[in-house]
């Protein structure tokens, strides 16, 4: 388990990136918001104990067990990978703008076209609102492809986001699955 970060290191990965988990062909690419500084400071995905990312993966049938974030290598072997709509990292995600959600969203379909995953699930309905121009679209499967990839908007797994419980999350997630065995 990575060691928690110290104030000074949450401070000092303001505005970093951490490398995506990618390849050619996954199942579902999972893409975050933005990373946290927790995650930044790690240079892990959904790094922050509070996440409900990996928990949700595992209820929802993606994952034999509950993997650890610093275990998040391991999801390519699983045809799953990780990326974000913005790369760079912040206290909390109400600090990107809209031209940033945009941009990232553009970002987002070319990544999408290069690896041709089965499906994009975003994680977060506002960030894909925002980041696509879909003002009216709710969580669940959504009728824009990029490609051939399919798009599937799930809520964002921030403890945070506290309207979303970890059963309704793993339902989300479960849905979601039960696409790939069609």
């Amino acid at each position: 388990m990575p060691i928690r970060p110290t104030k000074d290191q949450l401070a000092a990965a303001q505005d970093k990136t951490i490398p995506d988990v990618l390849k050619p062909g996954l199942d579902v690419l999972f893409c975050g918001i933005n990373p946290g500084l927790y995650s930044g400071a790690l240079g892990l995905h959904f790094a922050r104990p509070g996440n409900r990312f990996w928990p949700a993966l595992h209820a929802g049938g993606f994952t034999p067990r509950l993997l650890d974030p610093s275990e998040q290598r391991e999801l390519l072997d699983l045809g799953l990978g990780i990326t974000n709509v913005v790369a760079r990292t912040t206290a909390r995600a109400d600090e990107l703008t809209g031209d940033e959600l945009r941009a990232g969203g553009k970002r987002l379909v070319e990544t999408v076209l290069e690896f041709n995953p089965r499906w994009l699930a975003i994680l977060g309905i506002t960030a894909y609102r925002t980041a696509f121009g879909e003002k009216h679209a709710g969580v669940g499967r959504q009728s824009r492809k990029i490609g051939e990839t399919g798009v599937w908007v799930l809520p964002n797994p921030s403890g945070l986001n506290a309207h979303w419980t970890p059963a309704g999350l793993a339902a989300e997630f479960a849905a979601l699955r039960a696409q790939l065995v069609t």
